[in-house]
């Protein structure tokens, strides 16, 4: 239901003018006030005919910064995403075997690419994991040390720095994050 142009070498590659924009798709905003801009589609609303790209935001009021439906006619699909079956499908209708041939290692290259992302992604966490737990080795070296110097009064509100400083450096990573 949620449909948009093609680009012109895709529409002579696939022979169809326009076609379902669904998430993971690399559009180039054709209309409005972001014209020019591309990004890639994070999420499709087919009740409303909407779409939401990558990088394209508007600020409110209060100063959050939240998605900016863009409604799919005024788009133009620049990159499909070719690792839906159903998608796949529908493309390979009109082709010929040679042409299926060829979208389908497209669609392979692109789960390649994903799982490769996948893996970066993991080992990423991995090490932020690591970097963590050395934080906290340090900290507790820190707060032994400091016992020795200090009484318990004094322990315990180094415990609660080190929680409070524990707390602002996740809601940090969670701010650089998103």
């Amino acid at each position: 239901m949620v449909a948009a142009h093609l680009a012109e070498d895709l529409m002579l590659r696939y022979k169809r003018r326009s076609i379902q924009v669904i998430k993971g798709d690399t559009v180039k905003i054709m209309r409005g006030g972001y014209r020019g801009r591309v990004g890639k589609v994070r999420k499709v609303d087919v009740k409303k005919q909407r779409i939401e790209v990558e990088g394209i935001t508007i600020t409110k009021v209060d100063g959050k910064s939240v998605p900016y439906p863009v409604h799919a006619s005024n788009v133009m699909i620049t990159k499909l995403n070719l690792t839906d079956p159903w998608r796949r499908r529908k493309l390979e209708e009109k082709l010929s075997e040679e042409e299926k041939k060829v979208v389908e290692k497209e669609a392979e290259e692109q789960i390649k690419e994903m799982e490769e992302e996948a893996m970066k992604a993991e080992a990423a966490e991995e090490e932020e994991e690591k970097e963590e737990e050395v934080i906290e080795e340090k900290a507790e070296e820190e707060i032994e040390e400091s016992k020795e110097e200090m009484g318990k009064e004094e322990e315990t509100e180094a415990k609660e720095e080190h929680i409070e400083k524990k707390v602002e450096k996740k809601e940090m990573q969670k701010n650089a994050k998103e």
